[in-house]
């Protein structure tokens, strides 16, 4: 069989096993294992080797290895078990806490400090789906007790979620970074700004459509003395003393990105415990927490790694590039080929696998034109938030409909977020158009 060929059936192959819903790490390494003992097996120009099983056993156990073996991927368990301490003690909801202290009286004031705190919880965090889970039982009930409608509650919490997956630290940051051979720590910093300019659009949307339909977003004064607010905010010191270390320490060339998230890990245990939020079963709870969360980040990425093996053995990514460049696309039209690839396997994968099963084609493609990578990662991260709120299987909306009592209909929320996915829609086009955006800090 030709090399380009089986590589072809391969992604098709691990395409349906995905839609099907077979785990992505078993999609990608099982087809990565076969197609790799059918290569060794079946070479063109040479007899048929019965014992090419043991050359794929080689290159998937060296895949996995290389993969396990990388530096910064070891930041991954420190970040989650970070944010996992933080939420049990927390941390976390405090950020919430105090912007609905300062800004509920505004229109879509409730709404607003929803995603505010979403995206707070996501620069300690880096989990969307965690940011929208906590948040959506914490903030979805408060604003529908206020008077706000199901929709703009829902709508709000499940894109603030998103959040999660653009502001540092960020664990699809640390694959792309680990995957595409990439500075993890420029890639946190590259996300800053559009994370940010991502949280001032939803703001936006929020406060246009509380003015254009009052009843949806009524006003709400939370009656609190200075003192009081004054207490509430001071207790957010944790939050931004984490998000300073992480972002100043990688900023400033003081830490790698690994070694930030074992600073601010043993810092939040500490803080955690000398503020009595925590005990020694609740750090025991969020490290098992941890270790499963881990184990499964781990296994796809092992099954993805073995799959890029087989991606690049078969010659695939270099005729997908060679046949771009016949087709003589420019910068712009590669760019806008990928953007929707990337929203159309959104509307029915999860991020994680898109990113693992795209960056073995999209990167070399978009490599070949001069797009600088680090721009790249930080474009396909914001496309893959983006999935997480669109139907049918935006996973951000079927999130918030699972934790609210009683469930809100999903196709209520994919209603109400429909705004926000038109702001993405344009913050995607100025990072295009102005790439400065997201570099200008590297």
């Amino acid at each position: 069989m030709d090399p380009t060929t089986l590589g072809s059936l391969a992604v098709i192959l691990a395409l349906i096993f995905i839609f099907l819903r077979v785990p992505i790490a078993f999609a990608l390494g099982a087809v990565g294992l076969i197609g790799l003992w059918i290569f060794f097996s079946f070479r063109p120009g040479a007899d048929f080797n019965p014992n090419g099983y043991i050359p794929a056993l080689t290159t998937a156990t060296q895949s996995y290895f290389t993969l396990f073996h990388s530096y910064d991927l070891s930041a991954v368990p420190l970040f989650v078990a970070m944010g996992h301490i933080c939420y049990r003690s927390g941390i976390t909801s405090d950020i919430y806490d105090a912007a609905r202290t300062w800004i509920s009286w505004i229109p879509g004031g409730l709404a607003i400090a929803s995603v505010m705190g979403c995206g707070g919880f996501a620069a300690i965090s880096g989990s969307s789906l965690a940011c929208a889970a906590t948040m959506g039982r914490v903030a979805v009930p408060e604003m529908t007790r206020s008077g706000y409608s199901e929709r703009l509650a829902s709508a709000s919490v499940a894109a603030g979620g998103t959040l999660g997956a653009l502001i540092p630290p960020s664990i699809l940051f640390i694959l792309y970074g680990v995957f595409a051979e990439q500075s993890v720590g420029k890639l946190f910093i590259a996300g800053i700004v559009p994370g940010i300019i991502s949280l001032l659009g939803y703001i936006l949307v929020i406060t246009i459509w509380a003015m254009v339909r009052k009843q949806d977003a009524p006003r709400f004064v939370l009656k609190q003395s200075s003192r009081e607010k004054l207490r509430v905010t001071l207790r957010t010191w944790p939050a931004l003393l984490i998000f300073t270390i992480i972002i100043g320490g990688i900023y400033g060339g003081f830490f790698t990105p690994t070694e930030a998230g074992a600073v601010v890990f043993a810092l939040a245990v500490v803080i955690s415990l000398a503020m009595r939020r925590i005990d020694g079963r609740g750090v025991a709870e969020a490290l098992k927490e941890t270790a499963f969360q881990t184990a499964a980040l781990f296994l796809i990425g092992g099954g993805a790694a073995v799959f890029s093996s087989l991606v690049a053995l078969t010659g695939l990514t270099r005729s997908l590039v060679e046949l771009v460049s016949y087709m003589d696309l420019s910068q712009a039209g590669v760019l806008v080929a990928v953007v929707l690839v990337y929203l159309l396997l959104g509307m029915f994968l999860d991020p994680l696998g898109i990113l693992l099963l795209t960056l073995p084609f999209s990167v070399p493609l978009v490599e070949q034109h001069g797009v600088d990578l680090i721009w790249f990662g930080v474009l396909v991260v914001k496309l893959l938030e983006m999935g997480l709120i669109t139907p049918p299987v935006g996973m951000n909306v079927f999130v918030i409909s699972s934790v609210t009592k009683p469930p809100i209909p999903a196709g209520r929320i994919f209603s109400g977020v429909v705004p926000f996915f038109a702001m993405d829609v344009v913050v995607v086009a100025l990072l295009i158009a102005a790439p400065g955006i997201a570099l200008w800090l590297t």
